[in-house]
């Protein structure tokens, strides 16, 4: 078990970050002494069965041992998360691609899908901007993911998501193959800060266009923040007032731009420059088919699935738990 602290773990840090480590190590050790008692509690109710040459206790002891397994597997997949923003709050935000009102659709789809992931997992969703369409679906939606190790297990979400179905805004009944984009950030804590050049911003407010009240509905109070240099926009729009806004959508920006930076491999955010505002479209990291068959498909490790149901129900630990698994081995193959 990784009990290190992480990098950016330095002297001049706040203690408000060296109390969330500690908070989190704590976690670690209670979740494997547990496990711990777990394995031993199985262990004398092994030795009783045999003992008394009891094979009614077999249902409990396999029981007991898939449990403990199940936990186990957890453990292991939690010892993965070793990056330093991977205990952090996650932003996830869906933006719907080509294929118009159906993709509008999907991108709905998948919101619902992340919002059951969540909530079965214990994380605290909140949203922070939305923007829907009058006919169908949504056009981008932006989450806040609240909880320790969120941004760990969802950054593997990161990437263009494919649908194929008969499309329900089709009266002909003909199958249609839709794309929207996911992209993962951590949520930075207040003694993470970057300098970034005034001059390099774009600041937009507009009228909020989701639920909030009548004074959110009334006035400017959303924001928008464009970075020039790299064309990286964020926006909020769920809190009441604009300063709200615009402090949230910074700390968005912030996040987004250090994630670049570590991708890219640059000294410097100053060093960032280029269209960042999208994932590219036509490098798919999953497939999810409706028709002619149920399938899903991740096109990075291979995990697939036939209950689509299932997976559009929250249940992804299937695709988090090999993405983890292949990325620690560098083993993840290319998008296609």
């Amino acid at each position: 078990m990784d009990m290190t602290a992480p990098d950016f773990w330095n002297d001049n840090e706040t203690a408000q970050t060296k109390l969330k480590f500690q908070k989190a190590l704590k976690t670690k050790i209670e979740k494997y002494e547990t496990l711990m008692n777990k394995a031993e509690d199985l262990e004398g109710l092994i030795e009783m069965a045999l003992m008394d040459e009891d094979d009614s206790l077999e249902p409990e002891v396999e029981a007991s041992y898939n449990e403990l397994d199940t936990s186990y597997q957890k453990l292991v997949l939690e010892t993965l998360l070793k990056g330093d923003y991977d205990a952090n709050n996650a932003i996830l935000s869906i933006h719907a691609g080509s294929g118009g009102t159906d993709a509008q659709d999907w991108a709905s789809m998948l919101l619902r899908m992340y919002k059951r992931w969540g909530e079965q997992h214990g994380y605290t969703v909140k949203t922070l901007d939305l923007q829907d369409d009058t006919e169908a679906g949504i056009k981008s939606v932006s989450l806040l993911f609240e909880g320790l190790n969120a941004y760990g297990f969802l950054k593997s979400e990161k990437g263009v998501h494919r649908i194929v179905r008969i499309s329900p805004f089709d009266a002909s009944g003909k199958r249609h193959t839709s794309f929207s984009s996911v992209d993962v950030m951590p949520e930075l804590d207040d003694s993470v800060a970057i300098d970034i050049n005034p001059v390099d911003l774009k600041i937009d407010t507009y009228r909020s266009s989701g639920s909030g009240g009548q004074h959110v509905n009334t006035t400017d109070s959303a924001v928008r923040i464009t970075h020039l240099p790299t064309g990286v926009v964020v926006q909020c729009q769920n809190e009441r007032s604009q300063i709200a806004n615009r402090t949230t959508a910074m700390k968005m920006l912030m996040a987004k731009l250090i994630e670049l930076k570590e991708r890219e491999h640059k000294d410097k955010i100053e060093d960032l420059a280029g269209d960042y505002s999208q994932i590219t479209w036509g490098s798919q990291i999953r497939s999810y088919v409706f028709h002619p068959y149920n399938l899903v498909k991740d096109h990075r490790t291979g995990a697939e699935m036939g209950n689509i149901q299932a997976v559009m129900d929250g249940d992804l630990d299937l695709f988090i738990d090999a993405y983890l698994k292949e990325a620690s081995t560098n083993e993840l193959k290319i998008n296609g």
